[in-house]
């Protein structure tokens, strides 16, 4: 039987499906030389997840800049303080590395980080662009994953303070897991596209398509 997919997913069937949790092992680099090992580790891998984490502001006199990159692998997840670290040396080795960097909005991470530090993206595959071949159109992470994999993200700690001087565990589980959903999503997602073992929703009609009395 194939999977069943929509166009764009019911928001309030988000709530029914049981929540996403990464599994695996985090860990906090604040400084180069644990970066540098991490990295040595990382780029040795054919694909991993990514993700960025920036302080809210809410005042729009005030801004942050990008204060976490999340780097998952199937396993474990590195959680990189770059307000502690910058784009440090071995950072921007990994942004412009042959690693396939897997993520959601990458645009607008791209742009924050370079914020901090110029750098030449290299190998960045953003599944927002990549699900267009399903005829997906809400591409909110959160969506997507409850559309395609059957999960809910929460988002509870999205607003929280990235520069805190230490990440609550609830911190450190919702970043790692935001940037783990992305390599299953980009697996499924090249699933489907190979196989077309799938069926695709339409739940509005389009805009010139007109209503039968």
């Amino acid at each position: 039987m194939k999977k069943t997919i929509y166009d764009k997913f019911d928001k309030t069937k988000l709530s029914q499906l049981p929540n996403l949790v990464f599994p695996g092992r985090i860990y906090v680099i604040v400084s180069e030389s644990e970066a540098k090992r991490a990295m040595h580790y990382i780029m040795s891998l054919p694909l991993v997840g990514i993700d960025t984490e920036t302080r809210p502001s809410f005042s729009k006199y005030r801004s942050y800049k990008v204060a976490l990159l999340q780097v998952s692998t199937e396993n474990e997840c590195f959680l990189f303080r770059l307000n502690h670290l910058g784009i440090s040396a071995s950072i921007k080795r990994f942004l412009e590395s042959e690693t396939i960097k897997v993520g959601a909005s990458l645009h607008d991470d791209i742009h924050m980080m370079s914020a901090r530090e110029k750098f030449t993206p290299r190998n960045f595959v953003d599944i927002q662009k990549l699900v267009e071949c399903l005829g997906i159109k809400d591409k909110a992470l959160k969506k997507l994953y409850a559309n395609l994999l059957g999960k809910n993200i929460s988002k509870a700690q999205q607003l929280s303070n990235w520069e805190a001087d230490i990440l609550t565990d609830a911190q450190k589980q919702y970043a790692a897991t935001d940037a783990w959903a992305c390599i299953n999503l980009y697996k499924e997602i090249q699933r489907l596209i190979e196989t077309k073992d799938y069926e695709l929703i339409i739940t509005e009609k389009p805009d010139n398509e007109e209503s039968i009395s």
